[in-house]
């Protein structure tokens, strides 16, 4: 297990075109009827989810050591790749990593230490870790100077989150299908809520939630299957949407989080089903859809004496999607013995979450420049994605 602590560099990181990708969202571009749209959508998992009872290290023997009741025994573990392997919850999302449509990246994270949420959210959301003077959020600037559109960024939420907050001019709903505004109002309000005024008009012509769920896909009740529903209602509505947003709660899994029963499992299990039904729902539409999932923190890899974990650093994202360089389990472990943790108690950051949504959003979304969608920060690419559609600065 020496070679563990480089896995990314012997990951097969020479595919580089898609057409060596066995990737069964590239093969379904031909009948892909997004009209080319490139789309990214984000999952914000709030409450830092348990990333190492996600993608579970079952070949590392510390893990085990730090969680004797929580743990996910080696016989359960779905394999991803001899080391890592997926909580058997996760199921639904095997298939995909398995036609190499699905990567994940682990010891992923803020470099900010903070285990506060409120902090570690709007650092995230932000995108710059530790300022907290930023006003917008990284998505909001990652659009600036693109043809505007009322529908080009959405977030499934009551308010607007602090990811799409700024001159993006995004929209929050928690409805497509009420989503308005309604009753007599003077010329003036119109005009200066001509954008809100000209998203309803596109969504009360195209009718997104007419759409049906496809491809015998079916999406499990609650807060992330009804938005993920939604969001593929726009794809196939074709508003115009390159960003979408959603969130879901309840990972802070103190207490009753449990290994392969609890609270962390009840949660992924309508998770996986969630994400899966997506997939499954856009089907050939997906060639052009890339969805990544995100968390504030991960937790401690020591499980507390309440069958559950306390806030911790690094954690793990999923990427899947039409051109993700699948099937590998990305970043630098470095392990879980206590020298070899952050600070003795937490996993180790080694990929900055910024540097997987940099090049989300140069290859996905062709945005030219990171410079001032991140400041002051240098992107390392990590080779997720396949095809390069332009180069940032």
């Amino acid at each position: 297990m020496t070679t563990r602590r480089t896995f990314i560099k012997a990951s097969g990181m020479a595919l580089v075109s898609g057409a060596l990708l066995p990737n069964v969202f590239v093969r379904m571009a031909g009948a892909a009827t997004t009209n080319g749209r490139k789309v990214l959508v984000a999952v914000f998992q709030r409450g830092a989810v348990d990333g190492l009872n996600v993608v579970v290290p079952f070949g590392e023997k510390a893990y085990y050591a730090a969680r004797p009741s929580i743990a996910i025994p080696k016989n359960e573990v779905l394999d991803l790749d001899g080391f890592f392997g997926l909580h058997p919850a996760l199921s639904p999302l095997l298939p995909y990593f398995k036609d190499r449509s699905a990567a994940f990246v682990h010891s992923v994270g803020s470099p900010d230490a903070t285990r506060s949420h409120f902090d570690a959210q709007d650092f995230m959301e932000c995108g710059t870790p530790g300022v907290k003077i930023t006003q917008d959020g990284f998505l909001s600037r990652a659009l600036a100077g693109r043809a505007p559109s009322p529908l080009r960024a959405v977030a499934l939420a009551q308010t607007m989150p602090r990811i799409l907050s700024g001159k993006a001019n995004a929209v929050a709903m928690p409805d497509i299908a009420k989503f308005g505004v309604r009753g007599d109002v003077s010329d003036a309000f119109q005009s200066m809520y001509k954008d809100a005024y000209e998203a309803t008009r596109i969504l009360k012509s195209a009718d997104p939630a007419r759409r049906q769920a496809e491809n015998g896909a079916s999406y499990p009740q609650g807060p992330l299957g009804n938005s993920l529903k939604q969001i593929a209602q726009l794809i196939k509505a074709n508003v115009g949407l390159e960003i979408a947003f959603t969130d879901v709660g309840g990972w802070d899994t103190h207490a009753g989080e449990g290994g392969t029963q609890g609270q962390l499992t009840n949660n992924l299990r309508n998770f996986s089903a969630a994400i899966a039904a997506f997939a499954q729902d856009l089907g050939s539409r997906m060639s052009d859809v890339v969805l990544v999932t995100m968390s504030e923190f991960g937790r401690t890899v020591r499980e507390n004496g309440n069958r559950g974990t306390d806030h911790g650093h690094g954690n793990v994202m999923m990427v899947l999607g039409g051109g993700v360089r699948g099937g590998r389990v990305y970043g630098e472990w470095r392990g879980l013995t206590p020298e070899q943790l952050f600070e003795g108690w937490d996993l180790a950051v080694t990929t900055d979450f910024r540097d997987v949504f940099g090049e989300l959003l140069v290859k996905q979304l062709a945005v030219k420049s990171l410079k001032d969608v991140f400041p002051r920060y240098e992107i390392k690419p990590r080779g997720i994605m396949a095809s390069d559609r332009t180069t940032a600065s």
